[in-house]
């Protein structure tokens, strides 16, 4: 009697499909290439990536890195099925870190992580990575794909962004931040990539579904509104620092205001910030009254309007520079010496 013959396993029987992953390399291939700079070296499909500093015109660099990702704001870009502009927010979130320390951006890695790899999706992803790549200078030189069954549910997935950048040794950032320089606010475009879980919690909260008209944005969806991508600061940043007008930059992420400008005062400084000098997004407006959340909580928790604050010794010279690139910026306060490290006078006024 012979044994009965077992059933072939294979990966894709297992829920892993490699053909899908090659496709979606192949599908990126043009994008990724469209990201090119000086300095690149070689294309996707390697087992790394290599990058020549000479090629890309330093002399004397320091290497700045960071790694960030997009957080929950994912989930509404997968139950609302939007996943053009999330790239855009992975790639914001790692460069707006490095221009900063004063660093140019000069590549960049994803990985995106999935329980079953729907390819037209991740290539949508994938486009507004390189998108954002190519609107800060910065080359798309590889990235990763897992496909996990079993570790992520039907049709979500994560991303994960690492970028590199470098600085002349004598061009880093923070240098020279002294009591009396003025600090100036870059708008955001909305909520960024912070605070997502509370925005969920409140959108729950209002009865609207993703594909509602905004409230705060009339001819919007809810979706579309909070989807706005984080704004881009690198070609702003860089142009005011290689005009040698910036001593520091703080970029508001998570901690808002009073978290993130702290981080980059040396010991002994603080800043004053005036609470009604920048507009605030009606979007905070809205997620501040839906949601009753307390002021200091706002701040906390979102940008409430400013996506970066540039430290400078000549505001006028700073917001001139940004008028004739069509861009906006508001003093907000200024560096101070021997008291609090982060102290705001008055109250934001989240009011609808």
């Amino acid at each position: 009697m012979t044994d009965p013959i077992s059933p072939s396993a294979s990966y894709r029987d297992s829920g892993v499909d490699i053909e899908a992953g090659d496709a979606l390399v192949e599908a990126i291939k043009p994008a990724a290439k469209s990201t090119d700079r000086p300095g690149t070296m070689g294309g996707l499909g390697g087992f790394g990536a290599l990058f020549d500093l000479k090629a890309a015109g330093f002399t004397d660099p320091i290497l700045v890195s960071c790694t960030d990702g997009v957080g929950t704001k994912l989930m509404v870009a997968i139950e609302s099925g939007q996943h053009d502009t999330v790239g855009v927010d992975l790639v914001a979130m790692c460069v707006n870190d490095l221009v900063v320390q004063g660093a140019q951006p000069l590549f960049f890695l994803d990985y995106l992580a999935t329980g079953k790899l729907a390819v037209e999706d991740a290539a949508r992803v994938v486009k507004g990575i390189a998108q954002a790549c190519r609107d800060t200078d910065c080359a798309l030189v590889g990235g990763e794909t897992a496909e996990m069954p079993g570790m992520y549910d039907s049709g979500h997935y994560d991303l994960a962004g690492f970028s590199v950048g470098a600085a002349e040794r004598s061009a880093l950032l923070p240098a020279g931040i002294t009591e009396g320089d003025t600090l100036i606010a870059l708008p955001s475009t909305g909520v960024h990539s912070n605070g997502y879980s509370l925005v969920r919690s409140i959108k729950a909260m209002s009865g609207l579904q993703w594909n509602s008209e905004a409230p705060f944005e009339p001819g919007s969806t809810l979706a579309e509104a909070l989807l706005r991508p984080t704004a881009l600061y690198v070609r702003t940043v860089m142009a005011l620092h290689h005009a040698g007008l910036l001593h520091g930059c703080a970029h508001i992420t998570g901690g808002g205001l009073p978290g993130n400008l702290p981080r980059v005062l040396p010991e002994g400084l603080g800043v004053q910030i005036e609470a009604d000098t920048w507009p605030v997004p009606p979007v905070f407006r809205w997620l501040a009254t839906t949601g009753n959340v307390a002021h200091d909580e706002m701040l906390k928790v979102f940008n409430c309007g400013i996506g970066m604050v540039l430290i400078t010794p000549e505001p006028e010279k700073v917001l001139a520079m940004l008028e004739a690139r069509g861009e906006k910026g508001y003093r907000i306060g200024d560096v101070t010496a021997n008291g609090p490290r982060y102290a705001l006078d008055g109250q934001v006024d989240f009011a609808l």
